[in-house]
């Protein structure tokens, strides 16, 4: 009798086992950690990532996240790979900025949207690790101040336009020591804001920078570069708070930075003139 019942135990023990492997436990959902099944996936089956509503040359062309043409969505698509995502798996959700950098629940797995690293931020999100740090750029259309500043102070006389909750308006409160400028919810609104000449000028990471004034506003120009602010650590993805997902997601970014992916998306997008001129007081 008790030879029967330890054969009946092992074959219990067998099934339990099959079970398990096969995902019909809760044993198996971490078997599938780290797959495109990863039960801690916002949903299971595809990444689902966040970004603007509209996007932007040169992070996004077309206006089109999905497909794939600019620095952002190919950074993106080249880690989705990466982690197992064939590009049919890659969904995406568009935000303001302001929602974007709000704590609380998002409805993606991270979101890619020129999102500065901060200290504060970090507080209510969670953020990967940079991948990127962009120089500021002074944006002005011809006959303004702006034109011929070569000092903070010359700078601070103008009448500044930036976008709310971004680092460009702290770069201006933090560094610039403007506490007047006019804040708007959307990148458009201040470009738009700079061509009826209601703002003299605005700042912007400088890929931003060179894609406005070639094609956005072509008659304004980048008048000057200004140094990094010690506050801004560069852009990285950003996680909902305490995201178990953020282990593997720099994982495998690290895997594509060392491999030169975001190099070479660098190069292709993101390279500026070397001759703008530097105020750095």
């Amino acid at each position: 009798m008790a030879h029967h019942s330890t054969d009946t135990l092992r074959r219990s023990l067998l099934a339990l086992c099959t079970l398990a492997v096969a995902g019909a436990l809760p044993l198996g959902a971490t078997a599938q950690e780290m797959t495109p099944m990863d039960p801690r996936l916002h949903t299971p089956g595809q990444l689902t990532v966040g970004t603007g509503d509209p996007v932007y040359p040169p992070w996004m062309l077309d206006n089109d996240p999905a497909g794939g043409e600019g620095f952002e969505n190919g950074l993106v698509y080249a880690l989705a790979a990466e982690m197992g995502f064939a590009p049919d798996q890659v969904a995406w959700v568009g935000q303001t900025f302001d929602q974007t950098i709000a704590p609380g629940a998002k409805p993606y797995d991270f979101s890619i949207q020129q999102i500065s690293v901060t200290e504060a931020r970090s507080e209510i999100v969670s953020f990967s690790q940079v991948y990127y740090q962009p120089e500021k750029a002074v944006i002005a259309l011809p006959g303004t101040a702006a034109e011929t500043a070569t000092s903070f102070a010359d700078l601070q006389g103008l009448r500044w336009g930036a976008v709310i909750g971004t680092t460009d308006n702290d770069y201006l409160v933090n560094i610039l020591g403007v506490t007047d400028a006019a804040i708007y919810n959307e990148q458009v609104d201040v470009f738009q804001a700079l061509q009826a000449g209601q703002i003299d000028a605005t700042l912007a990471a400088l890929p931003t920078a060179l894609f406005v004034t070639a094609v956005q506003v072509p008659d304004a120009a980048i008048v000057a570069i200004l140094p990094p602010d010690e506050n801004d650590n560069g852009h990285g993805l950003l996680f909902e708070l305490n995201n178990p997902l953020v282990p593997w997601v720099d994982t495998a970014l690290s895997a594509i930075i060392a491999r030169g992916v975001v190099d070479d998306l660098i190069a292709q997008y993101l390279v500026a003139d070397p001759d703008l001129p530097i105020i750095s007081e």
